[in-house]
């Protein structure tokens, strides 16, 4: 017998939902209507994955809960609620692996145009004004990416490539890691974080990474750093980024996420030099809802056929683990 499927969306559904539907008994349901389906479905795809309406509609009935959770995003901390992660018998996957190579190519180009500064360039162009100036080189720059899920990896990588040096922060130190050649455990994490021209920011967001670049991490920064994040907006205490940037402290940073989005119009970051602002974008491509709709798919064909599905999330930890 198919599977129940209640796929959760808001502006968009997958677009091979015909191959879906051929495999599971399929309903669509908005974020109002998801109680009135989730109680009995087998298994719920988070299409549109930004959401708080599930803990609200998840079944008091724990026999009644959905056995297989897919978000498809690579962040899954609305999901992270009592009734999911104290039930065993649910498995929490997500969309790990579709996001790396856009993010990190978008890591790539904000890390470029901070450091030629290209938003002044723009600006100087709309303004039609020749102002020639020297720009900085990023070989050779190091970069310290905070985070060493498949994210940080790609972003590692490209970053790589171009000449940067580049080392990571996470929670297991390492000597040889094939990606980052260093990786900084807390205890080295300081110093690492005086040495680095750019820190990435590519952790996922759990209780133990909420806040975790706050004053003290900002002032353990090298002078004239500058911050990219490409993570989640509550790994940053954004008013001690605020100080930090008005106090010259830092040279600039770029990012793409945010506590509250949209980045409400008040922030003082929308208009702080040296400040890129990018709304939730780093990884999204023109393809990237087919990429999310196939590895859905083929996660569906392997719960059909009893193999094991890809990208299970470690419900304690908040994310996928390596190995």
């Amino acid at each position: 017998m198919a599977d129940r499927l209640v796929v959760l969306y808001r502006d968009h559904l997958p677009p091979n939902r015909a191959r879906i539907e051929s495999l599971a008994e399929t309903v669509y349901a908005t974020e109002e209507e998801l109680p009135l389906f989730l109680p009995g479905a087998d298994a719920l795809l988070a299409w549109w994955p930004l959401t708080s309406a599930v803990a609200g509609a998840w079944p008091d009935d724990p026999a009644k809960a959905p056995r297989w959770v897919h978000v498809a995003a690579a962040g899954v901390e609305p999901f992270l609620f009592p009734a999911l992660t104290g039930n065993p018998e649910v498995v929490l996957t997500n969309a790990r692996g579709v996001y790396d190579r856009p993010i990190a190519e978008y890591v790539l180009g904000l890390i470029l145009s901070l450091a030629k500064d290209f938003p002044g360039t723009w600006e100087h162009q709309r303004r039609r004004e020749w102002r020639p100036s020297d720009s900085e080189r990023i070989g050779n720059r190091t970069v310290l990416v905070w985070g060493t899920g498949s994210i940080g990896r790609a972003v590692a990588r490209l970053l790589c490539a171009v000449g940067m040096r580049v080392s990571g922060a996470g929670r297991t130190p390492r000597a040889a890691d094939p990606d980052f050649g260093v990786v900084h455990g807390p205890a080295g994490l300081r110093a690492a974080l005086g040495e680095a021209d750019y820190v990435v920011l590519a952790a996922p967001l759990t209780p133990a990474t909420r806040g975790m670049v706050d004053a003290p991490v900002l002032a353990a920064m090298k002078r004239g750093a500058r911050l990219v994040n490409v993570g989640r907006g509550p790994l940053v205490d954004e008013r001690a980024l605020v100080d930090a940037l008005a106090q010259g402290r830092l040279a600039g940073a770029a990012l793409d996420v945010f506590t509250h989005e949209p980045l409400p119009m008040e922030s003082p970051l929308w208009e702080m030099p040296g400040v890129i602002i990018s709304p939730h974008t780093a990884g999204e491509v023109t393809d990237w809802r087919a990429d999310l709709g196939e590895l859905f798919l083929d996660n569906l064909l392997r719960r059909r056929e009893g193999r094991p599905l890809r990208n299970v999330v470690d419900k304690a930890l908040g994310y996928v683990v390596d190995g």
